[in-house]
């Protein structure tokens, strides 16, 4: 399916980050949000790090129709645990997001039957997951799970398309690592990573969804499928 002319629009897209500085000219303002803390939650999620914020605008750029909502799991460092982030996509479910952006992950194969179950809780509320696949060479979680959209980083790849590879029968789509560009600021000093293919898929996603309001993950997936700028299929 192509794409192009979709915005997004009315999609409800989270993106559980360190926050968004609403006021960015990249970002636009969000819908709302919320900071998850070891206490519980509260409404403050500006952003201090520049992540989120970076990552916000990369997915508004794709979707510009959709309702962004800070879901703040990180604070002064790239740090967070896997409690917030469970917690963080159980937020979203409540709020009746329909994706949830994670440029974040866990190595930590201890918490894998935890987020297998909110992977499950979310898709029978209708939340679509996207998450990274890996994060330096080492599966990722929730990414590395059946039940959401997995990325990839490939650091060729156009900003304003994606591709797909199929192996047994899973797609991992591939992205760009690149964050919307800064005026005078030169690519290799801006923020870049495994987290902007995330974020440059979930606007992708986010323009299928709107294509596609009750579909399944597995109709997300073929509509992403058949609108990649390239598809493989692994081999044995």
């Amino acid at each position: 399916m192509n794409l192009e002319g979709l915005t997004g629009r009315g999609v409800r897209v989270a993106v559980i980050d360190s926050g968004v500085n609403p006021a960015h000219p990249h970002v636009g303002g969000v819908a709302g949000g919320v900071e998850i803390t070891a206490q519980g939650e509260t409404p403050v999620y500006l952003d201090y790090l520049g992540h989120g914020t970076a990552v916000t605008a990369a997915i508004a750029e794709k979707a510009p129709g959709a309702l962004l909502y800070a879901v703040k799991v990180f604070d002064r460092a790239l740090s967070t645990t896997a409690d917030r982030i469970l917690r963080a996509i159980d937020w979203s479910i409540g709020q009746q997001i329909n994706i949830a952006n994670l440029s974040l992950g866990t190595r930590n194969p201890a918490h894998r039957q935890r987020f297998a179950e909110m992977i499950a809780k979310a898709a029978a509320a209708g939340l679509v997951l996207v998450a990274a696949r890996e994060n330096s060479g080492e599966e990722s979680l929730p990414g590395a799970l059946p039940g959401v959209i997995a990325v990839g980083l490939d650091w060729d790849c156009p900003r304003d398309t994606y591709r797909c590879t199929i192996a047994n029968s899973e797609p991992l789509f591939f992205a760009s690592g690149y964050p919307r560009s800064i005026p005078g600021i030169p690519v290799e000093r801006n923020l870049n990573g495994i987290s902007f293919a995330v974020a440059n898929m979930t606007g992708f996603a986010a323009r299928a969804r709107q294509a596609s309001p009750q579909g399944s993950l597995a109709e997300l997936q073929a509509m992403l499928i058949d609108g990649a700028a390239r598809v493989t299929y692994a081999t044995s």
